[in-house]
């Protein structure tokens, strides 16, 4: 019985020598791995740049340069010509070509102060393989350009799209308007008692032509309207404030004016109980019914009377009128012919119904 038991003991035991050997297998997998100072595919790859120009770790920006004119022109491959003798990296033209690359290269890694400090460093410290690897592909592959000017110069151009796109929507709402009979006989009236009009036709009677003098009188219609209707909502004249570019500089100030805003708020109406004023209680309507404050503003005066009268600031007489409303939406689309015929075709040929057709 006792002879199963040994091979037991046995496999026991490598066990736990693997158990020991474990954590310094894993350990030197995740140590830095040990490499030469020069590595292929980094810098001038197995050579060392300084060799590659000629010149010593200590030389300076001048001397490097120069160093670099000199081997250029010696090794530009259209100005290369072998010379007898010549027993340097490019005695035929695509040796020379290569040789050029390299002193590129070279000339590339150490004329820049940061690139020639992580090349120097990475001599020093060839033990930090993947280091070097980071500090490499992190500078050749970063955009050449400043972010911060990409996103300037995109911000510019957006506002500058919103400013024109708001201003050929206002000028489309004002000619609209001026087509109105309601909005315009009243322009026509204050052209009229000012006298606009009249001057018009007497400074074109002997110089323009009669369409001349209607798009003249047009103008001024148009002009009258702009001066006298405040346009809101989304055909509002457009404001520089409205860009995005002054919200986004103007976004702190908003934003600690929105602080304080709700400071007082909770003190004034949570804390000390005061009961809401009129421009208080129109906000909270507002929020109710989930409108931005744009599209609250182009409502008719008489509309938020309306609001004030029945209270809706308070959430049960909201509610009231939110039902009041929807009661009212139904009883129109159940008299409206279109919505009937919309009804009887989702009842007999609407969607998902299968229909078959005898040829």
């Amino acid at each position: 019985m006792a002879t199963p038991i040994a091979p037991r003991r046995e496999a026991g035991a490598t066990g736990r020598r693997w158990l020991v050997l474990l954590p310094p297998l894993l350990l030197a997998v995740l140590l830095p791995r040990p490499a030469a100072a020069l590595v292929e595919g980094l810098y001038c790859g197995t050579r060392d740049c300084y060799e590659v120009l000629g010149v010593s770790r200590t030389a300076g920006k001048a001397e490097i340069a120069r160093a670099y004119r000199q081997l250029a022109r010696r090794y530009h491959p259209d100005r290369y010509r072998p010379e007898p003798g010549d027993e340097g990296p490019g005695r035929t033209p695509q040796s020379a070509e290569e040789a050029f690359l390299l002193v590129a290269t070279a000339y590339e890694t150490l004329k820049d102060e940061e690139t020639r400090k992580d090349y120097d460093y990475m001599l020093d410290h060839p033990e930090e393989y993947y280091s070097h690897y980071y500090h490499y592909y992190s500078r050749r592959l970063a955009p050449k350009v400043d972010v911060r000017v990409v996103i300037l110069v995109s911000v510019c151009a957006i506002s500058v799209f919103q400013f024109f796109s708001w201003w050929n929507s206002y000028n489309k709402a004002i000619s609209y308007l001026a087509t109105v009979p309601k909005y315009r006989i009243q322009a026509m009236e204050i052209a009229k008692q000012q006298g606009l009009l009249r001057k018009a036709k007497e400074k074109g009677r002997n110089k323009k032509s009669k369409e001349e003098i209607r798009d003249e009188e047009e103008n001024i219609i148009k002009n009258i309207i702009k001066s006298k209707i405040d346009i809101k909502g989304g055909y509002q004249k457009p404001q520089f404030r409205d860009l995005l570019l002054f919200q986004i500089l103007l976004a702190p100030f908003h934003l600690c004016s929105y602080i304080v805003w709700y400071c007082r708020w909770i003190y004034n109406f949570n804390i000390k109980g005061k009961e809401y004023g009129e421009e208080e209680r129109l906000y909270i309507i507002r929020k109710s019914m989930k409108m931005s404050e744009s599209q609250f503003d182009s409502l008719e005066d008489h509309q938020k009377e309306t609001f004030l009268k029945r209270e809706l600031w308070i959430k049960e007489n909201y509610e009231v009128y939110k039902q009041e409303q929807e009661e009212e939406l139904k009883k129109r689309l159940a008299n409206d012919p279109r919505w009937k015929r919309y009804r009887r075709w989702m009842k007999n040929e609407g969607p998902g119904r299968l229909m078959f057709v005898d040829d």
